[in-house]
């Protein structure tokens, strides 16, 4: 029975297929799924009848090119993360879904787009004398964070700072962007997307993501209730909508599947840790408990699928080597979920040890190889923070 439900709560969330990207050309987008022959893939080429990103009208997130390509916080890899420079270069580039918006409230209950609500590493607000007070040290989800966070900033505040490079160290080549871009608020990214759609032909698809929602409920700053009221003013609820939304807590997707018909995923963290919702309301399961098959079933009760992190895929030994690949795939497919990891990024440090080339940490390794290895394991998507790279390894995976 939970099969047949999952299967059911998954056909009944669709949204608008995805149009061709044209900057990669048609010999990156235009391979047909159904090339897929790995082992454990044949599920997932059945849901895309085509890897070309073509617009599937009406088939929803089951029209959406096998693997799917999801360009993470945009373009990370080569802009700011969560800028509108960063997102129009991950669509330029040609990412099949551009996750468009973590999401978190300022104190005048805006909803913006930073990966954490803890800005001094995003932004340059240390350099603004007049928010010095700002700075404070808060517990969120059980762990001690100190800097500027957008809670105690309204929007026109964070509309004096621009956004930054996240990780210098590792991309000292994206800093020459810094103070370009503002930070955006998620009526900003539905105005930009509706733009890109029509300048394009077809539907731009986005995957925002409900930051610490537990956290933020706490402070009367519940984001569900938020953004569902943005999408339905939008007209972008529905089943047939291109937005994907995701969480990491079980619970936010609870409610939002209550508020919206969007499709929903529910994001995976390390097997060993237990989602903040769950430590709120005392749920001892784990991220292992609910990747189990009774795990999965329950989340296709209300979700279309999961987020997992790239080791519940594949485990790595202590060296840092890749092992076999678990039997989430299989598991996940016969729930009637789809699978979109993350993340795959190309720096040697990101990378499994099988795939560093030389010494330095910041230099690109073998990520094809890598690309290769997770495709194989008959994954829906993966997100990167180098769609470009992604996108050429989805190439030599579906041509084989």
């Amino acid at each position: 029975m939970g099969n047949e439900k999952s299967q059911s709560a998954q056909e009944n969330r669709g949204t608008t297929g995805v149009g061709r990207r044209s900057l990669l050309g048609a010999a990156v987008l235009g391979a047909g799924a159904a090339a897929l022959a790995a082992p454990g893939a044949a599920s997932a080429a059945d849901r895309s009848s085509s890897g070309s990103g073509a617009n599937h009208s009406g088939k929803g997130i089951k029209g959406l090119p096998v693997p799917t390509v999801i360009g993470h916080r945009g373009a990370s890899g080569y802009r700011p993360e969560h800028t509108l420079g960063s997102y129009q270069l991950a669509l330029d580039m040609g990412a099949h879904v551009i996750e468009a918006g973590d999401i978190c409230p300022t104190k005048d209950g805006h909803l913006v787009c930073r990966h954490e609500p803890e800005i001094g590493g995003t932004t340059d607000v240390s350099a603004h004398p007049e928010f010095a007070s700002r700075k404070t040290t808060k517990i969120i989800d059980g762990v001690s964070t100190t800097g500027w966070f957008t809670e105690d900033f309204t929007l026109a505040e964070l509309k004096t700072l621009r956004a930054k490079e996240r990780i210098p160290g590792n991309r000292q080549h994206n800093t020459l962007y810094d103070g370009r871009w503002e930070i955006p608020t998620f009526e900003e990214v539905l105005a930009w997307r509706a733009e890109q759609s029509r300048k394009r032909g077809r539907e731009v698809w986005i995957y925002p993501e409900t930051k610490h929602p537990t956290y933020f409920r706490k402070l009367g700053l519940g984001l569900e209730e938020r953004l569902a009221k943005i999408l339905r003013a939008h007209g972008l609820h529905k089943k047939n909508s291109p937005v994907i939304l995701q969480s990491f807590e079980p619970t936010s997707i609870q409610r939002l599947n209550k508020l919206v018909d969007n499709p929903l995923a529910v994001l995976l963290s390390t097997a060993n840790s237990r989602p903040a919702d769950f430590v709120d309301i005392g749920d001892p399961r784990t991220v292992a408990d609910l990747i189990t098959p009774k795990g999965l079933a329950e989340i296709a009760g209300y979700a279309n699928g999961i987020g997992p992190t790239l080791d519940l895929i594949i485990p790595k030994d202590a060296s840092g080597k890749l092992l076999a690949p678990t039997t989430l795939v299989k598991d996940a497919h016969t729930a009637g979920l789809i699978l979109h990891p993350y993340t795959m990024r190309n720096e040697n440090t990101f990378l499994p040890a099988d795939f560093k080339k030389g010494t330095d940490p910041n230099a690109y390794g073998d990520a094809f190889g890598a690309f290769k290895a997770y495709y194989a394991t008959g994954i829906d998507g993966i997100f990167s923070d180098n769609c470009d790279t992604a996108l050429l390894a989805r190439e030599d995976f579906v041509n084989g």
